[in-house]
């Protein structure tokens, strides 16, 4: 492939082709567990139940992760959905979400560079769009997510990932990289978007470039592995330093033992 696929551009173009069939497709291709994974995305969050907090979903998609959200946390007061590709957007808006648009702020956006307020966002979270960023980027990426944050507040970040310890992995590599991408051509006129998840995983691997940069970027995490280490999950909090206080919730959400604009990246 002569593509720079970390490019902004071909991620948009990617996801904006597969936009109006992404939510049926990726249900299929991950034989469901997407939806289990995004809510332990969600589970990842530590903020109290009753919260009312305003937060944003970084390379939000078509807002799968939002009912999720809202069913954990109901009195969220806002989410701002930041995501490259119009096409994501549009079926967000168009196909889901429509009792709760009063409290979803669109925003087609690279998260890469969006100029989102400084310290504003009461969490962060994010589903199976870090792997559309390279190594570099997941540096920009933690930044730009440490900016965002309010101090205290957490975050959660999942993706799937290239599990290379686990036994069944020959058979999850012939599937993502051989079977996909067949199914794909046929059932969608030869498309070949979603037969990108097989280099974006591979290249992915365990995340470790995301771990890297969210520790550089001063941002408390811990990491957990789902099925054999198939998807993983960062969560964590930013830290609290001098000079800035907690708010209220945010000190209640951590465990004491713990350690838009429109525009052209998903």
């Amino acid at each position: 492939m002569s593509e720079n696929i970390y490019d902004p551009d071909f991620v948009a173009g990617v996801f904006d082709r597969c936009s109006s069939a992404y939510r049926n497709w990726s249900t299929i291709a991950s034989f469901g567990m997407i939806r289990a994974w995004r809510k332990a995305c969600v589970k990842g969050l530590e903020l109290p139940p009753e919260t009312n907090a305003a937060g944003v979903d970084l390379m939000a998609g078509t807002g799968e992760v939002w009912p999720h959200l809202f069913s954990k946390f109901p009195k969220i007061s806002k989410i701002t959905a930041i995501d490259i590709s119009s096409g994501m957007h549009k079926q967000a808006i168009d196909r889901l979400h429509k009792s709760k648009e009063d409290r979803i702020s669109h925003h087609c956006a690279n998260m890469l560079t969006t100029d989102l307020p400084s310290a504003t966002a009461d969490f962060a979270i994010s589903t199976f769009g870090l792997k559309t960023f390279n190594a570099s980027q997941h540096l920009t990426f933690a930044q730009q997510l440490e900016r965002i944050l309010k101090p205290g507040a957490p975050f959660s970040l999942i993706e799937a990932t290239d599990p290379v310890e686990w036994h069944l992995r020959p058979l999850y590599r012939i599937y993502l990289d051989s079977v996909l991408p067949q199914v794909e051509r046929y059932f969608l006129n030869g498309a070949q978007d979603f037969a990108m998840i097989g280099t974006y995983t591979r290249n992915f691997g365990k995340g470790s470039s995301v771990l890297n940069a969210l520790q550089a970027a001063g941002l408390e995490v811990k990491v957990k592995f789902f099925v054999g280490g198939s998807a993983v999950r960062f969560a964590g909090f930013k830290p609290i330093t001098n000079g800035h206080e907690s708010h209220p919730e945010h000190a209640k959400a951590r465990l004491p033992d713990r350690r838009v604009q429109c525009c052209s990246q998903r």
